[in-house]
């Protein structure tokens, strides 16, 4: 054992010492071979190489590590890796404004933020690094593609997209800002361009019925997400029969109420149908809205939002039942992409499609009543009156009047069925998986256009397709297609000329497989080393973000179930148990300018004063703003570096850990950060005054003898093994990471406070100043390491505490005594002491007989809490 002293606490010098200890004896390496130890594999949703960590980050992974330094403790071999998703289009970006090659920009940043990371002090396995953007990954990525192209898995078609014609570039949804280029500031057309896509929809219902595997695992509004995504309905196609000249067709729509059949007053097309476009030839008015149409995002939430506008085209298509003439309109709000490219519309019963038709004066027929609904359907003000299948009845519906509407679905699936226009049908509102990006920062799609034999997929001796790193683009188009050393190649078919696809991977297909990848990242000659998936396989503890609850968890099920299906790896999911941890808040100051904009200060800028704030600067009024999530553009993002010059990583760790339970949004306060960095300063107080107090003693003399224990020594035992106990529930069974913070706090306390009168007194401290330390160092590892080791403690195979289940016995128990309500004294009594016992004692306590001076009509005993007596006159 080493003595040391609270001058010697340099959390600094402490902190790079152990980390550079640590990684020259690679402490946190892991191997892929089989072992007798319980295995744990606990993965944090890995970081995009930004360039700066930010305090999500640090949460992020502090809870990784925390628990992956339990495991550690309770005797399980643990993998955590970690890794970068570097390609995607903030790099591109960056590159355009700096005027340098998004890849020396990427792994500069890489570098900078793995430094950052390892000041954190995590357990990484950093021997299993990779960056997706590196051949040797994305080689793999390609490999897989051209499986799932063998299998009918991937195929190409027409999609719409947003077009910049400015910078000649395909726009996502958040790049296009009031209808324009968010660069360029053109109007955003609408444009149809082929594209790959996964057959992800193959998949759905296992992706759906798999969820309920995952119930107990992960949280509910993630498990509701992707229910909820994946959309599975029961309904009905129907066709509307048109005809044009001599050709005859069919408009065929998706529903899931044919029971409101009768009600459709209209049936609305995309501006792309070709009943639209034969429209548009007639009439320029409706050519002009079309090309309207095509302008504006695509995204469904936008669409959503957007006004519903349309253009009467003319022509008429057959309702399938009555034969009736149903006018065809094309509307703004329907996109090619989605179905079949048209939609029925029932304005009595749908709000959407209410708007629509009051705007247009278009019929509005009831056709769903309710026996107990009250009141007057009203076809100018939008009311729910929908209901559900159990309850609604037809009503205006000719052949369907009277009928329920469950009936009345049976009836209409009987009708269309026998004039063969229309069945039931199961829809998903899960789409296939559109990967193809029209960006330079991606993995290359390994294709060849052969202007004779038309799409090729690439050899596979071929792979990698390496992308070419030199290239800084201009933000105007695909700078690969101006590269004819890249474009031009060989038709491996038939070896004439050929062009490369210049398209690459959407950066979700990365991450999709990354999981897999660090079981074997240095494999060489195939993707997934089987052995190494099948002894880390599945993810024991995935931790990330809720804003990826949907798409990249979504994306990365599917990629499993295909490696899965290729022989690749084992089980049907990725990630045993999630934590979808909660978002990092802090306050905003702002002053709003002339324009209506708003000019946002660092809080390091402003100078608070209970409800007020002003600038230091000028020392005029600024506005205190709402809570939000940390960002550049509000100044309100704390630099964790600075953080942790200040305060050292173990303070950081602890603080983003305790200050709130994992899942739920912490709020940042500088000033809170003083309770964690005290609380790590009265434990190396209390070491320290503990190792002068044993220096030189004998080892043997700190051996507790559990039959010679004061009763102050055995309830410092029993808050030590309770608190072991409590630790090792919240993070084995509960993930509750802050409520151990607290329990370690209280059992500092009761060190603290502890005297010591006699060696055994001396051992009890000992033990608990070894639980506590043991406990402390997965939250903060770098002085629990550093306090164990001046304890003799061999930390390399140190163990998590062995929990004594003898001293949570309390062999005796305080219990109060009341006269007439009144508490008159507590009294210590033997445990498990029957009634006669424990009254006879309270009576005898010292100082009570003056207030039994009267006649006892009541002695009442609540077990284990009090003692009352109730007297008359006293």
């Amino acid at each position: 054992m080493t003595s040391i002293s609270l001058d010697n606490y340099d959390f600094a010098s402490i902190e790079r010492k152990l980390q550079a200890q640590w990684e020259a004896d690679k402490r946190y390496h892991t191997n892929n071979e089989p072992t007798d130890k319980p295995t744990r594999y606990m993965l944090s949703m890995f970081p995009y190489p930004s360039g700066k960590l930010h305090m999500g980050h640090v949460r992020n992974y502090a809870i990784t590590d925390v628990l992956s330094r339990y495991y550690r403790l309770k005797g399980y071999e643990v993998m955590q890796p970690m890794g970068w998703d570097a390609f995607g289009l903030p790099a591109e970006n960056a590159a355009i404004a700096n005027q340098v090659a998004p890849a020396k920009w990427t792994y500069q940043n890489i570098e900078h933020m793995k430094g950052q990371l390892k000041s954190l002090g995590l357990s990484v396995d950093w021997s299993r690094e990779f960056a997706t953007c590196s051949p040797e990954y994305y080689r793999w990525e390609q490999w897989l593609f051209l499986q799932l192209y063998k299998k009918g898995l991937v195929y190409k078609k027409l999609a719409t997209v947003n077009w910049d014609p400015v910078d000649n570039t395909v726009l996502a949804n958040e790049q296009v800002v009031d209808g324009r280029g968010w660069r360029s500031g053109a109007l955003v057309e609408k444009r149809d361009i082929p594209m790959y896509y996964f057959k992800i929809t193959e998949y759905a219902d296992e992706l759906l019925e798999e969820l309920k595997n995952l119930e107990g695992h992960w949280p509910k509004q993630v498990l509701s997400m992707q229910h909820n995504w994946i959309g599975k309905s029961h309904g009905m196609e129907l066709d509307f029969s048109y005809q044009i000249g001599e050709n005859t067709d069919v408009l065929r729509v998706f529903t899931t109420r044919p029971d409101t059949v009768m009600g459709v007053s209209y049936l609305a097309v995309a501006a792309e149908h070709p009943l639209a476009q034969y429209a548009a030839k007639h009439n320029p008015d409706i050519a002009q809205f079309c090309a309207e149409c095509k302008q504006g995002s695509v995204a469904e939430a936008d669409l959503a939002k957007a006004e519903k506008v349309g253009m009467d085209t003319g022509l008429f298509a057959k309702h399938p039942i009555t034969g009736a003439d149903v006018p065809v309109w094309v509307a703004n709000y329907v996109l090619m992409s989605y179905g079949s490219g048209a939609v029925m519309g029932v304005p009595a019963h749908d709000e959407r499609d209410f708007e629509f038709a009051n705007k247009y004066g278009l019929a509005i027929t009831q056709v769903i009543d309710f026996k107990d609904k009250t009141g007057q359907y009203d076809d100018k003000v939008w009311q729910d009156w929908y209901g559900d299948k159990e309850s609604g009845f037809c009503i205006n519906s000719g052949v369907l009047d009277a009928l329920s509407s469950k009936d009345a679905t049976k009836k209409v699936g009987e009708l269309v069925a026998q004039s063969g226009l229309g069945q039931a049908t199961t829809q998903y509102r899960l789409r296939d998986w559109g990967v193809s990006r029209q960006r330079y920062w991606g993995c290359p799609i390994p294709m060849i256009n052969c202007e004779y034999c038309g799409t090729v997929p690439v050899d596979e001796a071929d792979l990698p397709v390496v992308l070419p790193t030199n290239v800084i683009p201009d933000g105007r188009g695909n700078p690969l297609k101006n590269m004819p050393e890249f474009v031009n190649t060989l038709c491996p078919k038939c070896g004439q000329p050929a062009e490369r696809e210049t398209d690459t991977f959407d950066t979700f297909v990365e991450s999709s497989w990354y999981a897999q990848r660090f079981t074997s990242p240095t494999d060489d000659t195939q993707m997934i080393t089987r052995a190494a998936a099948d002894k880390w396989l599945a993810v024991d503890q995935y931790v990330g973000g809720v804003e990826h609850a949907v798409l990249h968890l979504l994306y990365a099920r599917f990629f499993h179930k295909v490696m899965r299906d290729e022989g690749l790896v084992g089980g049907n999911e990725p990630f045993a148990n999630l934590l979808a941890q909660g978002m990092v808040l802090a306050g905003t100051f702002y002053r709003e300018n002339g324009d209506g904009s708003k000019t946002y200060y660092f809080p390091h800028e402003v100078d608070v004063q209970g409800q007020t704030a002003t600038l230091k600067a000028d020392g005029q009024p600024v506005v205190i703003g709402k809570i939000e999530k940390m960002s550049k553009s509000k100044n309100n993002g704390v630099d964790p570096q600075e953080i942790i010059e200040q305060y050292g990583a173990d303070t950081v760790r602890l603080y983003t850990l305790f200050t709130a339970p994992a899942d739920q949004t912490l709020e940042w306060s500088d000033s809170a950060l003083k309770g964690p960095h005290n609380f790590i300063k009265k434990v190396w107080r209390t070491v320290s005054e503990h190792l002068s107090a044993i220096d030189g003693l004998d080892d043997t003399k700190l051996i507790i003898n559990k039959d010679n224990l004061s009763k102050v020594a055995k309830d410092l035992r029993r808050k030590t093994h309770e608190t072991i106990a409590k630790i090792d529930a919240s993070l084995g069974e509960h993930l509750a990471l802050n409520t151990p913070v607290s329990a370690l706090m209280e059992l500092c306390n009761e060190i603290a406070s502890f005297d010591i009168n006699d060696e055994q007194d001396l051992a009890v401290r000992h033990e608990a100043i070894i639980a506590l330390l043991t406990l402390l160092s997965p939250y903060a590892p770098h002085v629990g390491e550093h306090l164990l080791a001046a304890m003799g403690i061999d930390v390399v195979n140190a163990t998590f505490p062995t929990l004594d289940e003898t001293a949570l016995v309390n062999d005796t128990i305080t219990m109060v005594v009341q006269i007439n309500g009144k508490v008159r004294g507590k009294m210590e009594i033997a445990a498990g002491s029957d009634n006669a016992t424990i009254i006879a004692t309270a009576k005898e306590l010292e100082g009570i007989d003056k207030f039994l001076t009267g006649e006892i009509k009541k002695e009442i005993v609540v077990p284990n809490k009090l003692v009352s007596f109730v007297v008359a006159g006293a």
